[in-house]
């Protein structure tokens, strides 16, 4: 069993309170680690640690800032087969899929803006022979960076990497039910030589640390990735207090194909799109809308494609399917199995829990699973359920589909399928999605902003957006 402990002013200690909980190995059920049941005395000493490093830090050149953020990338990629590891027994994903894809782009998000931080460029708006005007963007302070258990290291350092490069000091929460990935960069924080006090991770539950952070008067910003539920409670909490917010929820997200499409490739990105991490990815195409000349052979190799999906052991090199993160989780995703069910879903594969022998006996493992005949507008395709669960529908007209596509209170990410250019620009412009991908899955660029419309999030992360974020301008005018 491993005691993970905070990492405030550049130490490793243990909380305060000298309370721990226990976290749970998804594969097995079974404890393997505790971390600290940290609260808001933690979070105070965390909150003065990044005070009293800010002005060091704020006024050090981004070059400088810059090297150290390599420098952690550099650490995350020798590390990268413990850092999966770790990644998989915390969180359930197999170890393959953190190896190639979380663990890169953590290292890749601390390389991007080491770098971009240099070519954040000023503005200056010249008034002829009256007045020269010049925008200058400063550090907003001690930000707080809280992030969910689906991706922990991936989308912690998404935060975390713009935050200091743009000269802000951070005290970061990671989520309780994957801290291990969190613990583990501290220490490769410290190895790197990061100022004490720029970054601070203080572990614990969201009502105790979370609230903390977001109620302190200190605290200058929030980025905040997870459910919308929680997203509306910090709203509710921080704006009273003026603090700066970039809210990152939930998605529910639609996947168009058209009958002109690649089928080979629609079918096997689908796949990906579908259940990629047992589906616990808020960028997945959980409903699946299928032109309706096309629709039977799309189906027909799409469950195909999902019969040869294996369950198994995450340290299994075989499996391609993990564990769900927690028990709690498993039940909330069977109950919208039973009510697809109820609402007249006809179940073309999976819809069962897994129970795989020796080691994993005790795990949260689920088939993927895939229901056709539900109505568009039926809770199972409106409410998001963060599992390996799909629906496949058919539509008939280009009209028909977008009006299905924009009918839920999400707008994070959608996808389209067609050759036929014209139709993939009018389509993309029509749907209420802050991202849309065509011909393709979870491509990103760096420098793309990121987010979502409607009750998918308020701001962008990635690029210049997130250099923004974090960053307050000042204008000054010089008279001529």
């Amino acid at each position: 069993m491993i005691q993970l402990q905070n990492y405030i002013n550049g130490r490793l200690v243990p909380p305060s309170a000298g309370c721990y909980l226990p976290t749970l190995e998804p594969a097995t059920g079974q404890p393997h680690a505790y971390l600290p049941d940290s609260d808001a005395a933690d979070v105070a000493l965390a909150v003065q640690a990044a005070e009293e490093a800010l002005p060091a830090w704020r006024t050090r050149p981004a070059e400088e800032r810059g090297r150290l953020l390599v420098r952690i990338a550099e650490l995350i990629e020798r590390d990268q087969d413990r850092l999966a590891a770790a990644e998989s027994q915390d969180n359930g994903k197999p170890v393959h899929l953190a190896r190639t894809v979380d663990i890169p782009r953590a290292a890749s998000n601390f390389a991007f803006f080491g770098t971009a931080a240099q070519h954040f460029s000023s503005e200056t708006h010249f008034q002829e022979g009256i007045a020269l005007n010049y925008t200058v963007r400063h550090p907003l302070g001690v930000v707080a960076c809280i992030s969910p258990w689906n991706l922990p290291l991936y989308l912690f350092t998404w935060k975390i990497a713009p935050a200091l490069a743009a000269g802000c000091c951070v005290v970061a929460k990671p989520s309780e039910v994957t801290p291990y990935t969190a613990f583990l960069l501290s220490e490769l924080c410290q190895e790197a030589g990061l100022p004490p006090g720029v970054l601070n991770i203080v572990h614990g539950t969201g009502a105790k640390v979370g609230q903390a952070l977001v109620e302190h008067p200190a605290v200058k910003a929030i980025s905040f990735t997870g459910g919308t539920k929680t997203g509306e409670h910090i709203a509710r909490t921080a704006a009273p207090l003026f603090k700066k917010l970039s809210l990152e929820l939930g998605g529910k997200n639609p996947n168009l194909v058209f009958a002109d499409c690649n089928l080979e490739e629609a079918v096997s990105t689908s796949l990906r799109s579908s259940f990629a991490n047992q589906g616990q990815i808020c960028l997945c195409g959980s409903r699946i809308f299928i032109e309706r000349p096309l629709y039977e052979a799309f189906k027909q190799a799409f469950l195909q494609g999902v019969a040869a999906l294996t369950v198994g052991d995450p340290q299994d090199p075989a499996s391609q399917q993990g564990a769900l993160v927690s028990e709690a989780h498993l039940q909330k995703v069977l109950g919208y199995v039973a009510l697809a069910h109820e609402e007249g879903g006809r179940l073309l594969a999976g819809g069962q829990r897994v129970y795989l022998p020796g080691r994993c006996a005790g795990g949260h493992f689920m088939q993927p699973t895939v229901f056709e005949s539900l109505p568009p507008n039926c809770r199972v395709n409106r409410e998001e359920i963060f599992g390996p669960v799909v629906t496949l529908t058919p539509f008939d007209s280009e009209a028909e589909v977008i009006q299905w596509a924009n009918g839920t209170e999400y707008g994070l990410a959608a996808t389209i399928w067609t050759t036929d250019l014209k139709r993939a620009h009018r389509v993309a412009h029509a749907l209420h999605s802050g991202i849309v991908w065509v011909n393709a899955w979870l491509h990103r660029d760096l420098r793309t902003p990121f987010g979502g419309m409607k009750s998918s999030g308020v701001g962008r992360e990635g690029g210049i957006e997130a250099l923004r974020f974090f960053t307050e301008p000042q204008n000054v005018t010089i008279k001529l």
